[in-house]
């Protein structure tokens, strides 16, 4: 009735449409925001550009639906200012440099520009501008902003800005680390325990904890850099070794200390001499590699067995390639890319070739392992420069053979050892200068992707846990610490005293990673320390005097097996092949001698038949489901992915409840005996309701779940036809095993 009488008796109804002529922009002048976010700007940040207007866009089928604000560029990062105010529910794990729409410039990895709704990357001087932005970032992050009702002027400033900051190569000076570290007030209160090994000191320490004191010494001849700048200022050599030998030819030919296991053997690495020489030039080397045989060849040194990993291992150039293509995977634009890839996702994994590199560098670390500890026998690691996969080996190794750098603090100070000082070039193989694209390489990451497959095989073996690993690989991007923004020790030396050493040193006081207090506050920082981890129980006196050695457990290789040498020398067996492989000329990889095949495949097999001690040799599982996708750092930003109250959030929801039970519980037994409570481990209040989490926890909450588990139909018509996709078995695959 209201129908025929609004509209007459015969007319037909209106048609329900409704087109609005008013765009965003209008409607932000008619109604101006009550509460305007203001922006947080560090020490020594400075805003350089900036656009109104700009829309935020969502992940889902390339709509425009999203926040709308502000887009801002500054020399630090580019940030968007919504002008909503902020969500009720903020994340407790929450980064205090680094907001969760802001884009340190060089964590931007690849800027799309989008036009008539084709993308096209983004470079140089534009001469038209795009209507969306696309920003990949380095920690897999995508950012779509629409420019679409944003005025032009700003537009072309914002876009122009972006790139040129973020894209265009840059002098170390201009670095934001030197305008935060002039600008910033001194920090006296440091909270960083971690051992730096930039002083004699602590290159001693590590030699008496590790009883490699009585073979090898500190030496300090590279102090001043008159040795080489790639070299640090105090490394350990084989005792015998005398300071001509180092200073001859700059360091190289040199074998270096890394590490000694408790049966006397030690880990070396050296940088190889450069392979095509004259003659008599490699004839001199020749020669001065014999003299070093000579003198370091008598007792007590052990056999040596040298490894030269450009044989054995990937190159860099094709980690980069492997990684490029891993990548790929996990920079998802919208819903429907996702559901594209999910189809064919096996297929597209393999084909990277990424969790292939990941598990040879582990099958070599074991190989490394077996030499170590099931023959006695010294291992030397060489490399062009000893500095990128001489670290990612040497320091898996001394993760899997020692407890204490399963620590946090032993972690930390492994890689302070192995990588900050040891040399690797962090500047150019992240590429934060943007200068030289054929020497990036993820080498680190790959590092750090290794040591998450031996965590979530062995967690209670780690202090630290995945969330550390993924937050430390983020670190990486955050020019506010020097731990991975230099090449080496003797360029942030000489570029913290600047010209003049004493005018210049006090001014820049670069700041550590390790100081987690500086990016989390302490109950964000529970996160990072597993409450599984099975910590090392303190002996008795009486039982300290019945103890041999750390590692209590039995390996399949007993040292009896081992025959000793009547001429027992630190290179007693493989001079002369070591001599060929260091001047360039190729001897077969260990990989394909039969019989250390066959070794390595005995102490393998033979390791994984017993009980796993924790606190001692850890070999991680290498087979095709042992090597799975760091699922929490590659699919964290992608909400298809997620399992609602699932994954590891729900099992240390359940361990932590328990542990704040137990504490509860032994508070009251303490008060009630009157003793002092007891000091246990955190347990943090956001745990308490798990419904609200995902698998995505602690990087995203719930709400970001986008609900469309569904293939796209067309997708489905490129595979088959629907009758014979019903005629077929369901093929379910659990994500568990191989993520």
């Amino acid at each position: 009735m209201l129908g025929k009488g609004a509209g007459g008796g015969g007319a037909k109804p209106a048609k329900p449409s409704f087109v609005s002529y008013v765009s965003p922009e209008e409607i932000h002048k008619k109604e101006p925001v009550e509460k305007e976010v203001n922006l947080h700007l560090l020490p020594g940040e400075l805003l350089l550009c900036e656009a109104s207007t700009v829309l935020k866009c969502i992940q889902e089928d390339g709509s425009n639906r999203g926040a709308c604000g502000r887009l801002i560029c500054t020399n630090f990062k580019i940030a968007f200012l919504g002008d909503e105010s902020a969500l009720d529910d903020e994340p407790e794990f929450k980064n205090k440099l680094i907001g969760e729409n802001d884009i340190t410039l060089h964590c931007v990895d690849h800027i799309y520009g989008v036009y008539d709704e084709k993308k096209k990357s983004l470079f140089g001087q534009l001469k038209k501008y795009p209507e969306k932005l696309i920003i990949y970032c380095k920690d897999l992050r995508v950012f779509t902003f629409c420019l679409r009702y944003t005025k032009e002027e700003e537009v072309k400033r914002i876009v122009s800005g972006i790139i040129h900051h973020s894209q265009t190569p840059k002098l170390l000076k201009r670095l934001f680390l030197f305008s935060y570290a002039t600008a910033a007030p001194t920090n006296t209160d440091t909270q960083n325990q971690t051992v730096m090994f930039d002083a004699i000191k602590d290159w001693r320490d590590e030699l008496e904890r590790t009883k490699g004191n009585m073979k090898y010494k500190v030496v300090s001849v590279n102090e001043a850099y008159k040795v080489s700048e790639k070299l640090p200022l105090y490394f350990v050599v084989p005792m015998s070794l005398s300071e001509e030998n180092i200073l001859q030819y700059q360091g190289r030919g040199i074998p270096i200390w890394c590490w000694s296991c408790h049966n006397g053997a030690s880990l070396l690495k050296m940088s190889a001499f450069p392979k095509e020489q004259e003659d008599s030039t490699s004839q001199m080397q020749k020669n001065f590699l014999d003299g070093v045989y000579r003198t370091i060849n008598k007792p007590p040194y052990e056999v040596v067995k040298t490894d030269d990993l450009s044989n054995s291992l990937p190159s860099l150039q094709e980690i980069q390639t492997a990684y490029v293509r891993f990548k790929q995977l996990f920079l998802i634009d919208n819903s429907t890319d996702f559901w594209d890839s999910d189809v064919k996702w096996f297929s597209l994994l393999e084909s990277t070739n990424w969790l292939e590199i990941v598990r040879r560098c582990l099958k070599k670390a074991i190989e490394v392992a077996d030499y170590l500890e099931g023959q006695n026998t010294n291992v030397l690691l060489v490399e062009e420069n000893a500095s990128d996969l001489c670290c990612v080996v040497s320091s898996l190794v001394q993760v899997m053979m020692d407890s204490y750098y399963r620590t946090k603090l032993g972690f930390q100070s492994l890689i302070q050892k192995e990588w900050v000082i040891g040399g690797h070039c962090f500047l150019d193989r992240c590429n934060h200068l943007k200068q030289n694209d054929k020497e990036e390489a993820p080498v680190f990451l790959l590092f750090l992707d290794c040591v998450w497959q031996l965590v979530q095989q062995y967690p209670p073996a780690f202090e630290f846990t995945e969330t550390y690993l993924t937050v430390l690989s983020d670190s990486l991007y955050i020019p506010i610490f020097s731990t991975f923004f230099f090449n080496s020790q003797h360029q942030k030396d000489t570029n913290m005293s600047g010209e003049s050493h004493h005018a210049q040193s006090s001014h820049f006081r670069f700041l550590t990673v390790w100081d987690w207090s500086v990016q989390f506050e302490p109950k964000a920082q529970v996160l990072l320390n597993n409450p599984l981890y099975a910590e090392k129980p303190k002996l008795d006196k009486s039982q300290r005097k019945t103890t041999r050695c750390k590692h209590q457990r039995q390996l399949s290789l007993p040292l009896t097996q081992t025959k000793s040498s009547p001429k027992r020398g630190f290179f007693r067996e493989e001079t002369d092949h070591f001599i060929k492989n260091i001047l360039g000329k190729r001897i077969s990889k260990l990989i394909n001698s039969s019989d250390e095949l066959h070794n390595f495949t005995e102490f393998y097999d033979s390791w994984h038949c017993k009980p796993v001690d924790f606190h001692g040799l850890l070999l991680p599982h290498v087979e095709g489901p042992g090597i799975k996708v760091w699922a929490q750092r590659y699919l964290r930003w992608i909400p298809e992915a997620q399992l609602l109250g699932g994954g590891t959030v729900v099992t240390a929801t359940k361990i932590l409840d328990m542990m704040e039970e137990v504490q509860s519980l032994q508070k009251k037994m303490e008060e009630k005996h009157s003793q002092t409570v007891s000091q246990g481990r955190e347990v943090l209040p956001v745990l308490r309701n798990s419904a609200r989490l995902s698998s995505l926890f602690p990087f995203a909450l719930l709400q970001r779940h986008s609900l469309k588990p569904v293939l796209p139909t067309s997708t489905w018509k490129d595979l088959e036809d629907e009758e014979d996709l019903a005629k077929r078995d369901d093929e379910f695959v659990d994500l568990g095993d191989v993520i």
